[in-house]
């Protein structure tokens, strides 16, 4: 403690000029941020959860809902698409792991292969996303040509629950899957705003890189920042994939 002290003293930690924990203005205010976001994730989460104990037997199962899969027909494949979707985005993270290590050495050709392949990363997902989200809407038959029939729309949106009757469901049963539908376009949706945002800045970082804008400013911290963003949002899927999806 006493070689802390001497190392950064009361005037230099404070004095409004140098950070007291050795952290750039930029890297602290992205921590500020993904302290605030985590929040709003975990309110959203915890709204989830109170809605699916408040609707009990009537809530969906998840496995009994997402069981499509590209090119494999009505074959039953509970969760392997959106673990698929998950593992991809894992990927991306260690991708944008390594890009910044690479920018910790200076090294611009390690930045940009590792950054590239993390914004690649997050198409995939972003497409696989829009994929999910087609199918669910079209309903238990995976058909997207219904979409413009409401009859078959409404029957496809009843029937991923075996054994239920729109006709004869009670005003409860009924509004258990319209609210887990809602939960899971906004919850998907507004995490799938801030991939597609992620993309968005490394592809603009990416087209700096490759500019050399970093290597003359003698440091890679944008890279860094970048991947804070990154693996936070990587880091929330995970929870979202859990408690959607797994619970």
């Amino acid at each position: 403690m006493a070689g802390h002290a001497q190392e950064v003293d009361s005037a230099t930690a404070w004095g409004g000029k140098v950070s007291p924990f050795r952290t750039s203005y930029g890297k602290m205010m992205m921590w500020f941020f993904l302290v605030s976001d985590a929040l709003t994730f975990g309110g959203l989460l915890v709204a989830f959860g109170f809605a699916r104990y408040n609707f009990g037997g009537d809530w969906p199962i998840s496995e009994n809902v997402f069981f499509h899969f590209p090119l494999a027909g009505h074959a039953f494949l509970p969760l392997l698409y959106v673990a698929t979707m998950t593992f991809i985005l894992i990927v991306s993270s260690v991708t944008m792991v390594l890009a910044v290590e690479a920018g910790h050495r200076n090294d611009r050709k390690g930045v940009t292969k590792w950054l590239g392949w993390t914004v690649v990363g997050g198409l995939i997902f972003l497409t696989s996303q829009a994929w999910e989200w087609s199918t669910f809407i079209a309903g238990y038959d995976g058909d997207i040509t219904t979409w413009g029939d409401n009859a078959t729309l409404k029957q496809n949106f009843y029937g991923f629950i075996e054994g239920f009757d729109a006709h004869h469901a009670s005003e409860h049963a009924v509004a258990g899957p319209l609210h887990y539908s809602q939960f899971f376009f906004f919850i998907t949706g507004f995490h799938g705003f801030h991939v597609f945002s992620g993309v968005v800045i490394n592809l603009i970082i990416f087209i700096n890189v490759v500019k050399g804008t970093y290597e003359k400013r003698g440091h890679y911290e944008m890279v860094e920042k970048a991947g804070l963003y990154w693996h936070f949002v990587d880091l929330v899927w995970v929870f979202v994939f859990t408690f959607f999806y797994l619970l």
